[in-house]
């Protein structure tokens, strides 16, 4: 992701009825399903304005469409730079009235315009900063965890900025990695505790409750 540089204070809007995603994916849309149980449950307040999708033929489609949502293609194909791409995304996305973009397994790589920054999450399946960046995603994270032996992996809700995995942190959850672990069961696991931390981030935002100083996120 890029963006001009986000302001060095920020505190998130806290709203008096159901937030408004705008829900970004490349693949089969696990994490828009886990979105829409939690609010089918009651356990996260927010509504689902829009899906889009990088590509065309993905599972996630099919699984938007078959709950009932709409979802979008909007290709990174069709479009000759970053910069235009983006702005057909987040053209879309002020449409929709979305009050926050979540990036959802979308692969593609976007700009935030200034009217969305700190307006856009992103989940990552190890625990920043480590394995993380440009050519970190998916199965090639958990790949990487158990080629180096470490002991705990997890997940991380964070700030989508200008660089690849980078911005201020919201929540994070260690999953022990267990002897006898391939990338498929320790990808499970994570997923599993991704399924709790990515709605919890959405509610610290939607509650008010997210500050940024210098760079650095409290919860209020």
């Amino acid at each position: 992701m890029t963006s001009a540089s986000p302001s060095s204070s920020f505190r998130s809007p806290k709203l008096d009825r159901p937030i408004r995603l705008g829900v970004l994916i490349s693949g089969g849309g696990t994490t828009l399903v886990n979105f829409l149980k939690k609010i089918e449950a009651g356990e996260l307040n927010a509504e689902v304005a829009v899906v889009i999708a990088s590509r065309e033929g993905i599972a996630g489609i099919e699984r938007a469409r078959e709950m009932g949502l709409a979802c979008e293609v909007i290709a990174r194909k069709q479009f000759d730079s970053v910069a235009s791409f983006s702005n057909a995304i987040f053209d879309r996305c002020r449409a929709a009235q979305v009050d926050l973009v979540t990036l959802a397994g979308f692969l593609s790589l976007i700009r935030i315009p200034p009217d969305f920054e700190r307006r856009v999450l992103n989940i990552h399946p190890a625990l920043i900063p480590a394995f993380c960046g440009q050519g970190f995603h998916g199965h090639h994270v958990h790949e990487a965890v158990l080629a180096r032996g470490v002991k705990l992996s997890g997940c991380t809700v964070h700030f989508a900025d200008n660089e690849y995995d980078h911005g201020p942190i919201i929540v994070q959850r260690a999953v022990p990695v267990l002897e006898g672990d391939t990338p498929d069961t320790l990808a499970a696991r994570v997923f599993e505790a991704e399924c709790d931390a990515y709605p919890e981030a959405i509610r610290l935002f939607a509650e008010g409750r997210l500050q940024i100083e210098d760079g650095r996120l409290r919860i209020g």
